[in-house]
């Protein structure tokens, strides 16, 4: 048999959020390899390797599952949520293009998978219904100027915003100052989300405004989205339903 390898994203958390497709190719696969949290979700079996990783080796983690590959073997890489979205996909073809010419022939796919950004949407209601963005907030990989860039610009443009990574122990401030822009260029009383865990066990969903909003609502497992002007907070019991209307007055 000749070897393959797919990107998969694994979803959210909740194994019932795992497509089928990448279901059927970890079932086919000799060998899993990914970040050590993702990989410990896939469950042992005879003729499979589990190959777990620590963060911030991302080409490395590409390099070695494309080797693998080239030698024969049938190999999913693993990532939470979509691989395509702040995750694997990217690193591997990063590796392929700067690799041996060998690995531009590979039989290479990408397998879809659930964001955190849809699952925290969906848990609110429908915040994203209308143009939205999306930033990653880490400035591990990209300088923070281009950040507050990217930040100053989507809130002019009136988008949704969802934001990846948005605050760790190590950079704490960079929310802060996110809060900060925001409440300049969009006002006070735009509707904002925190949903930590989603889909997991730990889930817990905030919704409130900007000008309630602290940095600490936030760490690594929150998704944040912030509406644009049009976006509504349907009060009832419990938690609001949130949205945003599918068109734009004129």
């Amino acid at each position: 048999m000749s070897g393959w390898l797919k990107i998969a994203g694994l979803g959210p958390g909740d194994d019932g959020l795992i497509t089928p497709e990448v279901t059927q190719a970890l079932a086919q696969a000799s060998d899993v390899i990914g970040y050590i949290p993702y990989v410990r979700r896939i469950a042992p079996r005879a003729g499979l390797t589990l190959h777990a990783t620590d963060n911030r080796v991302e080409l490395e983690r590409a390099r070695h599952a494309l080797d693998l590959t080239a030698q024969g073997r049938q190999v999913v890489v693993v990532s939470s949520g979509d691989p395509g979205v702040f995750a694997m996909a990217s690193a591997v073809f990063e590796a392929v293009e700067h690799g041996p010419q060998g690995w531009r022939d590979l039989d290479i796919s990408v397998l879809p998978g659930i964001t955190a950004m849809l699952a925290a949407a969906a848990r609110a209601g429908a915040p994203l219904g209308h143009d939205f963005c999306v930033i990653n907030l880490s400035d591990n990989l990209k300088p923070w100027a281009l950040i507050e860039k990217r930040l100053r610009l989507a809130a002019e443009a009136d988008f949704a915003m969802a934001f990846y990574n948005p605050r760790s122990k190590a950079r704490p401030e960079g929310f802060a100052r996110t809060l900060d822009i925001l409440r300049a260029t969009c006002g006070p009383d735009r509707v904002i989300l925190f949903a930590r865990a989603v889909s997991s066990g730990d889930e817990s969903l905030r919704v409130t405004t900007l000008e309630k909003a602290t940095p600490e609502m936030a760490d690594m497992r929150t998704m944040v989205i912030v509406g644009s002007s049009l976006t509504r907070m349907i009060e009832r019991k419990g938690a609001p339903l949130v949205y945003t209307p599918r068109s734009v007055p004129a």
